[in-house]
């Protein structure tokens, strides 16, 4: 259910994953990536199937309702159909099926996995009428799509994990690793960490988390021993030298994908790094069978979504096409959530930047989330330890947001 203005009560099921909050809307308030996904690598999760039927849907329409709002997905790529595309796609029209009523149109557009397809399927999408745009999900699409719908005056949600194209008017829906590093190193120097180190790999996945272990160590005055950072499959000489600062750090924080933890947790080993001396930290790409299972990262600390409402949003799915959802089919599934939700209550002035940044923020399948006036967002993260092969949830993820929405570090409740 959600709320109407500041009072009125409107009673509406989304399956018990998205809830509006505040003045306008809601009450209170994969694998590790597929081929050919941006270099920060979707996010977190359970291992799952790709679709089984990777033939493209209809990219026309989903719904028949008056206001029209375009949805730019990567249904082709250079070798065919896109599987994540698919996944996409489906999860937006059971979002529209849940949502139960027929406010919106959904076009669906193909962006062929380029940027200059992407700025053509937007202006098509504006040239018929849509009043925000949903996707692109690679992040030089959005940059190209992104021009037109600012261009036109439109807002526009969409997945990309490059924070470098989220601004004003561009929001960015999907798993920021900058989410994920404010999570973990702030519930570390909540339980008595005081002198961090960080093993980096050199790649942009590890330049965005440096950046912001960084900045955030700062904001909470804890100490930063060491950096070291390795090339693909070269932790070995940097975990020396991590090793070699022995008590002087009492965690250490490593930022790299599940891919590349099996050669990382040997050069842990090899360096005597673990044992319980030194808390591993890491982000929610370690949500992976893969590394909970690595005998180096038993009892290391991660940051992620929790994963309750992925299942139940799996579930669904999988019933209604009889495939597994990629891991990410939950942006487009909140997207047209949120925009259905938005487009019954104020029509398209609900697509507005005030709406939309509401501090209170949206309650999605990955829990809650808001939209910063820079284009980024903040979700609630649980944090969980790995323990014989699966995990333990240390802190939960919180329900509600309080605090300021405007770039600073807001608190969760």
């Amino acid at each position: 259910m959600f709320l109407s203005g500041n009072s009125s009560l409107v009673r509406r099921r989304f399956a018990g994953l998205l809830v509006l909050a505040a003045s306008f809307a809601l009450t209170g308030c994969g694998p590790t990536g597929a081929p050919g996904l941006n270099p920060f690598a979707p996010p977190a999760g359970l291992q799952t199937q790709q679709p089984s039927d990777q033939t493209p849907e209809s990219a026309d329409t989903i719904g028949s309702g008056p206001i029209r709002v375009g949805l730019i997905l990567p249904m082709t790529q250079a070798s065919g159909p896109s599987a994540v595309g698919v996944s996409l796609r489906r999860a937006a029209e059971l979002a529209y099926a849940d949502s139960g009523g027929n406010d919106v149109t959904i076009l669906v557009k193909d962006d062929q996995s380029t940027p200059d397809a992407a700025r053509e399927a937007a202006k098509a999408a504006l040239g018929e009428g849509a009043e925000i745009i949903l996707g692109p999900l690679f992040g030089p699409n959005v940059r190209e799509a992104a021009r037109l719908a600012r261009g036109a005056g439109k807002s526009m949600i969409a997945f990309s994990t490059d924070s470098g194209v989220a601004q004003r008017g561009v929001y960015l829906l999907s798993f920021l690793v900058e989410n994920y590093v404010d999570r973990i190193v702030d519930y570390a120097a909540s339980r008595g960490k005081k002198s961090f180190a960080a093993l980096v790999p050199d790649n942009d996945y590890g330049r965005v988390a440096e950046a912001e272990f960084q900045g955030v160590a700062a904001r909470r005055g804890v100490r930063v021993q060491g950096i070291e950072h390795y090339a693909p499959g070269g932790a070995g000489e940097a975990a020396k030298k991590i090793a070699s600062l022995g008590d002087q750090i009492d965690a250490l924080f490593i930022p790299d994908q599940a891919d590349a933890m099996a050669s990382v947790a040997q050069a842990l080993t090899a360096a005597g790094i673990g044992g319980g001396k030194i808390q591993i930290l890491g982000t929610g790409v370690w949500n992976d069978a893969r590394v909970l299972r690595m005998p180096a990262l038993q009892g290391a600390w991660f940051a992620t979504p929790e994963n309750g409402g992925f299942n139940n949003f799996a579930a669904r799915y999988r019933q209604k096409f009889g495939a597994d959802p990629t891991r990410i089919a939950t942006l487009a599934y909140d997207a047209t959530s949120l925009v259905a939700a938005l487009a019954r209550q104020q029509g398209a002035r609900g697509f507005g930047e005030s709406a939309l940044t509401n501090p209170s923020g949206f309650n999605g399948a990955d829990g809650v989330f808001r939209f910063r006036p820079d284009g980024t967002n903040e979700r609630g993260l649980a944090v969980l330890q790995i323990a014989n092969g699966s995990v333990t949830v240390l802190s939960a993820a919180p329900k509600s947001f309080s605090g300021a929405s405007d770039g600073s570090q807001a608190r969760l409740n």
